[in-house]
C-alpha cells in the first residue's frame, strides 16, 4: 500500500501562492488553434498545481517549495474548487475531437475527469473525517521528516521554515474535525481509539528521538560545525515550542471533544449524506461506474474462485485435514515466523534481491534509475501500522524509495506472506511503478503526478501474480501466502461495501478474512479499522488487478506469437497511471499498432 499520511491529509491539496512555484516548461508550438489552446491550459494548470502542492514541487527540485507547508483549511478547499471550475470552463471550450494526436485527446479526457471530480468533492467536505486509524497530523509530520534530506544550508533553512508552519496544520485539521462534530460527520469510536494509541505513542517518544529532529542528525560538511550546532538548536526549539505543544493539544482535543462525539454506526453510510458520499468514493477509487452492490457481488465471486485455488495448494502442501485446521497450523507453527526484528529484515531483503535478479525477464525500458531500500517501520507507530508499505523517493532530493517492513508483533507476520508483500510494495510493484512515473517528464505534469488508486494498487496486486512467472514462490506455503493475500483483497470488496453501504457489523466483516485467509488476527483487526476509517480505498486493488489481467489476456490472444510481455509491461507503465477505461482504450491502440507492424 502507498500512503503518505492520514486520510484528510492524503485527500487535501496544498495551497501556496502560485507566483512562488517553480516555472513550468512553456507550451510548445502547437499544430492548430485547438492544440495551442490546450497546450496553454496544460501549462497554466501545471503552474497552478505546482503552487498548490509544495511537497511534490519540492521533490522535483523547486527550492522555494521546500520551505512551504500545505494549507489544509476548509477555505483553501473551497477556493481550489472555484479554481477548478475556472479550468473546467476553459477546457470545455476546447473541442477534444479537433486535437491533433491521440495523446492530446487522452489528456483532454483525463483532465476533464480530474477537474470534475475535484469540483464534486468539495461539496462532500470529506476532510471532516480529519484523521483515521493510523493517527493524525503527527503522522504527516513523520512522513515529511522521513522524506527530507539536507544537502546544503539553504535546504536546512527551508526545513526550519516549513516546520514553523506546524501550528497552522494542526489548527486546520482540528477545525475540520470540529466541523465534523457540528455536522454529525465523525469517525466511529474504534477508529478514534486506534488513532489515539498512535498519537499517545508519538507523544511518549523522548525529545532527542523525535522524528522531526532526524533530518539534522547528519548535516553536510559544507556547513561549518558552529552553524550546524545553531541549526540543531533552532530545530530543537521548534520541536519544544511548536511541535510538541501542537501534538499535545490535538490529543487533548481528540480525547475530550471528539471521542465523546464519535459516530454510533460503524459505516459511513450511517452519516448524513453518507450513502451518496460512499458511492462517490467507490467510483473515484475504482475509476468505474460500479455501484457498491455490484462491487460487493464481484467480491463474493472472487472469494469463491480463490478459495477453490487455495484448496488445491493446501493439498499440494500435504495437508490432509480441513481448511480451518490448515489455517490454524499456518497461524501458530513457529516455523513460519521470524525469530527477531533483524531476522525479518534480512528475509525481506533477501527476497527483494531475488526479485531484482528476475526483473529483466519481464521489463525492458521500464526499469527505473531510482533505487529503493528495505527499512523497518518506526517502532512508535508499528502497532497500528500495516505489515508493509512503500514510501516514494526523489532523485532531485537524493532520497531512495522505501520498502517499509513492520518488525513488530512478529508472531502475527508470517514469512509465507513475505514474498507477496515484497512483490507488491517494492518491485515489480509500487517502487517500479512509481519511480517510473516520476521519470515521465514527457507527460503533462498532472498525468505524471496523478493519484489513480485503481491503477497504482491494481499494479501492486498484479505484481504479486507476476511472482509466479518470476519463480519467487518457492514452496506450497508461499504459494498459499500469495493466494491468502489475493483473498485479502477480495474480502476487502465484500467487507468495505458491507460496512459502509450495507450496515454490517465488524464481526460480519471480520468473518470473510478469518474464515478464508491465513491473515493473522492482529493484521485482520488493524486492516478492519483501516477500512472503517478510510472508506472506499480498499476497493481499488482487486478491481485494478482484474483489469490489468484482462488487458494482458486480450493482448496475448490478439497478438499470439507476436506478444512480447516486456513490451506490454513497458507500455502500461510508461503511460503513467490512468483511469481503467482510458487504460483500456490505450492498450487497444497498442494492440492495433503491434498488429500493423510488418
Amino acid at each position: 500500500m502507498l500512503k503518505a499520511a492520514s486520510t484528510a491529509i492524503v485527500l487535501a491539496l496544498a495551497s501556496v501562492a502560485v507566483v512562488q512555484a517553480q516555472p513550468a516548461t512553456p507550451p510548445p508550438a502547437a499544430a492548430s488553434t485547438e492544440d495551442a489552446a490546450f497546450a496553454a491550459l496544460l501549462h497554466d494548470y501545471e503552474v497552478y498545481q505546482r503552487g498548490e502542492d509544495p511537497f511534490t514541487a519540492g521533490s522535483e527540485g523547486d527550492k522555494a517549495a521546500l520551505a512551504q507547508m500545505p494549507d489544509f483549511s476548509r477555505a483553501a478547499e473551497i477556493r481550489r474548487g472555484e479554481d477548478m471550475k475556472a479550468f473546467a470552463a476553459r477546457l470545455a471550450h476546447i473541442n477534444r475531437a479537433r486535437l491533433s494526436t491521440d495523446d492530446a485527446r487522452l489528456n483532454h479526457a483525463f483532465l476533464t475527469r480530474v477537474l470534475q471530480r475535484s469540483i464534486e468533492s468539495v461539496r462532500f467536505d470529506g476532510s471532516r473525517l480529519a484523521f483515521d486509524s493510523e493517527g493524525g497530523p503527527s503522522t504527516f509530520l513523520a512522513y515529511m521528516a522521513s522524506s527530507t534530506r539536507i544537502s546544503n544550508r539553504q535546504e536546512a533553512e527551508a526545513y526550519l521554515q516549513r516546520l514553523d508552519g506546524v501550528t497552522k496544520v494542526f489548527a486546520d485539521v482540528t477545525d475540520s474535525a470540529r466541523r465534523g462534530i457540528r455536522t454529525n460527520f465523525t469517525q466511529p469510536r474504534s477508529v478514534v481509539e486506534s488513532a489515539l494509541a498512535v498519537m499517545r505513542a508519538e507523544l511518549a517518544v523522548p525529545l532527542d528521538d523525535d522524528v522531526v529532529l532526524r533530518p539534522f542528525a547528519v548535516l553536510p560538511a559544507s556547513i561549518p560545525a558552529a552553524e550546524q550546532a545553531q541549526l540543531r538548536e533552532r530545530l530543537r526549539k521548534l520541536a519544544v515550542e511548536k511541535v510538541r505543544p501542537a501534538r499535545e493539544a490535538f490529543v487533548r482535543f481528540v480525547e475530550t471533544e471528539y471521542l465523546p462525539k464519535a459516530r454510533k454506526g460503524l459505516g459511513i453510510g450511517s452519516l448524513p449524506g453518507g450513502q451518496e458520499y460512499y458511492a462517490f468514493l467507490a467510483r473515484g477509487y475504482t475509476t468505474t461506474d460500479m455501484t457498491p452492490a455490484e462491487i460487493h457481488a464481484l467480491g463474493v465471486s472472487e472469494v469463491n474462485r480463490i478459495r477453490g485455488e487455495m484448496d488445491v495448494v493446501m493439498r499440494q502442501a500435504g495437508w490432509t485435514g480441513d481448511f480451518a485446521s490448515f489455517l490454524h497450523f499456518l497461524r501458530t507453527d513457529p516455523q513460519f515466523y521470524a525469530t527477531s526484528r533483524e531476522d525479518m529484515m534480512e528475509k525481506a531483503s533477501e527476497i527483494a534481491k531475488r526479485i531484482d535478479d528476475k526483473l529483466p525477464t519481464l521489463f525492458r525500458n521500464a526499469l527505473p534509475r531510482l533505487p529503493y531500500g528495505v527499512r523497518p517501520v518506526p517502532r512508535e507507530i508499528e502497532d497500528q501500522y500495516t505489515t508493509g508499505r512503500y514510501n516514494p523517493g526523489s532523485f532531485e532530493l537524493g532520497i531512495a524509495g522505501g520498502y517499509m517492513v513492520n518488525t513488530g508483533k512478529l508472531d502475527q507476520r508470517p514469512l509465507y506472506e513475505l514474498p507477496a508483500l515484497t512483490l507488491h510494495e517494492a518491485v515489480p510493484g509500487h517502487h517500479l511503478q512509481i519511480a517510473n512515473q516520476q521519470e515521465l517528464t514527457d507527460l503533462p505534469w498532472f498525468r505524471r503526478n496523478a493519484d489513480v488508486t485503481a491503477f497504482v494498487e491494481g499494479w501492486g496486486l498484479y505484481s504479486e501474480y507476476l511472482g509466479i512467472e518470476m519463480g519467487i514462490y518457492r514452496n506450497p506455503y508461499e504459494r498459499f501466502g500469495k493466494l491468502s493475500y489475493e483473498m485479502w483483497r477480495a474480502c476487502r470488496l465484500v467487507a468495505d461495501t458491507g460496512i459502509h453501504a450495507m450496515g454490517w457489523s465488524i464481526e460480519q466483516a471480520r468473518a470473510c478474512f478469518r474464515d478464508n485467509s491465513a491473515l493473522a488476527p492482529h493484521n485482520i483487526e488493524t486492516e478492519l479499522q483501516r477500512y472503517i476509517g478510510w472508506p472506499g480505498q480498499a476497493l481499488a486493488y482487486k478491481i485494478g488487478e482484474l483489469k490489468l489481467k484482462e488487458l494482458r489476456r486480450r493482448a496475448e490472444a490478439e497478438l499470439g506469437d507476436r506478444f512480447d510481455v516486456r513490451a506490454f509491461h513497458d507500455f502500461v507503465l510508461r503511460g503513467g497511471p490512468l483511469p481503467l477505461d482510458l487504460l483500456d482504450q490505450r492498450v487497444n491502440g497498442w494492440i492495433a499498432e503491434q498488429k500493423s507492424r510488418p
